[in-house]
């Protein structure tokens, strides 16, 4: 599916269900007006966003950055990408990272899909070949590009999503 407007285009790869809402419609919808900050959104706010990441407690950091209602944006790949990047591991709970380390996390993630955003093209490694453009997701039994160790997977959350991570970069025990 192709969205395209004067500013923008939207390309959606293998959609099950597309809803186009009236602005009467996003104000009835309880999902839509549930969502926390977009982190592409030109008002977006970091400080709600980082306190909605901080209400989520005891849950897992690789689920809450995945709640929409924490912060609007963050998908599985880049939930995976930026937790590598900036060295937490998936399973550490919310309250047990700093809130610097949020804020990174933050921050990283809305480089990442700005970067996505304006170039088309989702690479977090800066190397924009084929199979080089990711730290871990989809690398499950491949070497770490940091340090060698093989990249672990699992299922995660309530929705089984797939976590990538490396055990060197990204140790347990941090929570």
């Amino acid at each position: 599916m192709v969205l395209r407007t004067d500013r923008a285009v939207a390309v959606c790869f293998d959609c099950p269900t597309a809803e186009l809402l009236t602005d009467t419609g996003l104000a009835r919808s309880k999902a839509l007006t549930e969502l926390g900050p977009d982190l592409l959104g030109p008002a977006f706010d970091c400080d709600v966003a980082l306190a909605n990441l901080r209400a989520r407690g005891v849950v897992a950091i690789g689920e809450a950055l995945l709640d929409q209602r924490a912060l609007a944006g963050i998908g599985n790949v880049v939930r995976n990408e930026i937790l590598f990047m900036e060295r937490v591991n998936p399973w550490s709970r919310v309250e047990s990272a700093s809130g610097t380390q949020l804020e990174r996390l933050v921050i990283a993630a809305q480089r990442v899909l700005r970067s996505a955003a304006q170039d088309g093209d989702r690479t977090t490694t800066g190397d924009r070949r084929r199979g080089a453009r990711l730290w871990v997701y989809g690398r499950a039994g491949r070497p770490c590009r940091r340090c060698g160790t093989r990249i672990e997977v699992s299922r995660q959350g309530e929705l089984a999503r797939l976590t990538y991570w490396c055990p060197s970069c990204q140790p347990a025990g941090q929570d």
